[in-house]
């Protein structure tokens, strides 16, 4: 199909019209995808398998246009590969779902996610942006502090645990001055920590209040370990949610450093100014973009490199998720063949999802042809 009718689509069908399209595509149905396979492709850690856009579940009614500014941010940042197809992208910004869907099956092939062992069936969870109130100076209430990188810390080289930066006053004495703001809860702290940023509303030392994000700036270089994983290897719980996680800390007060550090890993940030563009948009993630939620996901970039449209299918007790997301970032859990953390956004919802999900996943990789 020519480059002049795509972008014609683009211009020329509007949400109510679908005149133009390919028969069948305004009822939903796929048309004739009979062109010759591509062979496999091979990345570091995965195979990818070329397939027909109908192994796809749910491809022909996702409403591809909630993932086009997901899409449009990626263009902002773009890789080689897709850097190519950014201008039609945008064009495809005026268009609707079935104008994009025309288009993706025009100038993408999709590939089947897999192991190197043939395994397509991988882990999908979930993150989020904590949202949390803080104070500049520390008080009785507000005791945790959250600090920027260290200055006597090497590049990448494993700093102090998170029990000695809690408990050495010489590991404090390098910290002192390196405070950004205090929250009132250390399993906030924690959670902010692993979701690798977050929104606090920051009581100033004059009393105003001021709303920042606190994005990802380092780590002390230690492993991470998971808390849940702790707790069920002591028989603490049998479900390791977040809210079940927060029902044991209510219950067991004293025990809780005992469960914070049993993971060394520590994340410091960066302080950012939070305008009222910003709020629409997550943090940015490994890729340099904003992330948008529901359409965003982080992976391990030595199976689908950033910036790739991904189709994603999930089902299971937390979520049935069958849409088009984009790889913008990447986290230290976040590693293997057919694996996922999907970024809910930010508020309730978006936390009640992520500490939920825990559910399996496939993943097509929509590659240009």
């Amino acid at each position: 199909m020519a480059l002049a009718w795509i972008v014609g689509l683009a211009a020329a069908i509007s949400p109510a019209s679908s005149q133009g399209l390919e028969p069948g595509l305004a009822s939903g149905a796929l048309p004739e995808d009979r062109a010759p396979l591509p062979p496999d492709l091979r990345q570091p850690k995965t195979r990818w398998v070329a397939v027909r856009w109908a192994e796809l579940p749910g491809f022909e009614a996702d409403a591809l246009h909630e993932a086009w500014n997901a899409w449009l941010k990626s263009c902002e940042r773009p890789g080689p590969v897709f850097a190519a197809l950014c201008s039609e992208v945008r064009r495809l910004s005026l268009g609707d779902s079935p104008a994009q869907r025309a288009w993706m099956m025009t100038r993408l092939q999709p590939y089947r996610v897999e192991s190197h062992a043939g395994e397509n069936e991988g882990l999908l969870t979930a993150y989020y942006e904590p949202q949390l109130e803080a104070s500049r100076l520390p008080d009785a209430s507000f005791t945790v502090p959250l600090y920027q990188p260290p200055l006597s810390q090497a590049p990448r080289k494993p700093w102090y645990t998170r029990q000695q930066i809690d408990t050495l006053p010489e590991v404090r004495a390098q910290l002192a001055g390196r405070e950004i703001a205090y929250l009132a809860n250390p399993v906030d702290a924690l959670v902010l920590q692993i979701q690798g940023s977050g929104r606090l509303r920051i009581s100033q030392p004059d009393g105003s209040i001021r709303s920042v994000r606190l994005a990802y700036a380092g780590s002390n270089e230690q492993p991470y370990k998971s808390v849940g994983r702790w707790l069920l290897d002591q028989g603490a719980l049998r479900d390791a949610s977040w809210p079940s996680i927060k029902n044991w800390v209510a219950q067991n007060p004293t025990r809780v450093n005992d469960m914070l550090w049993s993971n060394p890993r520590t994340v410091f940030f960066r302080e950012e100014t939070l305008t009222e563009q910003d709020m629409v948009w997550g943090p940015r993630g490994a890729q340099g973009v904003p992330l948008t939620p529901g359409r965003s996901i982080a992976v391990d970039p030595a199976s689908i490199p950033f910036g790739t449209p991904v189709w994603l299918a999930s089902s299971g007790p937390t979520a049935a998720l069958r849409k088009l997301v984009l790889a913008q970032d990447t986290g230290s859990a976040i590693t293997g063949a057919v694996r996922a953390d999907y970024f809910a956004g930010w508020g309730a919802d978006a936390q009640e999802l992520a500490g939920r999900m825990k559910q399996t996943v496939r993943l097509w990789a929509l590659w240009p042809k």
